[in-house]
């Protein structure tokens, strides 16, 4: 039986996700980590996510709360949600269409226990599709300040956090520009705190991918985006040689797609070497 003040709460928003949401519950269920909860909150799905969400949750009461939006909210608000009820003295994240390696908890946890000057700790992933798995991605050991620009701080989906950090920082910002980029905006915050994260060098977290993404991306996201690399810059007090990269999200955005396209898999072409020149040193 679980603990009725697991160590754990694991978050999951989730909206329109029904062929992949029980497959990302049963990554949880089948964690070699035991003392956890898990909060999950429709956002209003239109599809049979909530349906599938309240069977498991009826499966499961003693582990499972199930919550719902009236009405889609988007993520940040329905992350918030599922932090007023959390118990857990650390929050782990997971999405419906994602899933978690079976040690995941169990590996995250210890090395929160073992070091209590972080704040946060974040993993490795695997993105995925219909094709099979990608390129690992594994980001820094101990992202600085100076690589929120380059986006190269934590993978949202990975992270899990202390509750007094999520407490600290008040959650989630609900707002317009942050529709698209609420945990960029969290890491600002974040960084400003003077809290340290720290990456675990192994892909603990799998992540769905859909390879036509992009051409749906709104060009209005990536000037949000924009606009929160120029208000972290400035929050954070860099050098002015890091508010460059505040035109980034914006050429990628105006670029035809083929164009990005060829940018990632150049971007993963290079991670590969790179991380072959590590393994060979």
């Amino acid at each position: 039986m679980p603990n009725d003040h697991p160590k754990v709460s694991v978050i999951m928003g989730i909206y329109n996700c029904a062929e992949t949401l029980p497959q990302s519950i049963e990554s949880i269920l089948h964690q070699t980590y035991t003392d956890w909860e898990f909060i999950i909150c429709d956002d209003g799905s239109t599809d049979h996510s909530y349906e599938i969400a309240e069977r498991y949750a009826t499966l499961y009461p003693n582990r499972i709360k199930l919550l719902k939006n009236e009405k889609n909210l988007k993520l940040a608000a329905t992350l918030n949600h599922c932090l007023k009820v959390v118990q857990g003295e650390y929050i782990a994240r997971q999405d419906g269409d994602d899933l978690s390696v079976p040690e995941r908890l169990e590996k995250q946890v210890a090395f929160l226990d073992q070091h209590p000057d972080y704040m946060l700790v974040g993993a490795g992933m695997i993105p995925f599709d219909e094709h099979g798995e990608r390129v690992v991605r594994i980001g820094k050991l101990e992202p600085q300040k100076e690589d929120l620009p380059m986006n190269q701080s934590f993978m949202h989906a990975t992270i899990m956090m202390r509750k007094e950090g999520y407490e600290q920082l008040n959650g989630y910002s609900v707002t317009k520009r942050t529709r698209r980029a609420e945990d960029y905006e969290l890491w600002i915050r974040f960084f400003a705190a003077g809290y340290r994260g720290y990456n675990l060098q192994e892909a603990l977290y799998k992540v769905k991918e859909d390879r036509n993404a992009l051409k749906r991306r709104k060009f209005n996201y990536s000037l949000d985006h924009a606009f929160l690399i120029l208000r972290g810059c400035y929050r954070l007090k860099l050098p002015l040689k890091y508010y460059v990269y505040i035109f980034k999200p914006i050429i990628v955005g105006a670029a035809p797609r083929f164009i990005v396209k060829r940018y990632y898999q150049h971007r993963d072409e290079k991670y590969i070497r790179s991380r072959n020149i590590k393994e060979q040193l």
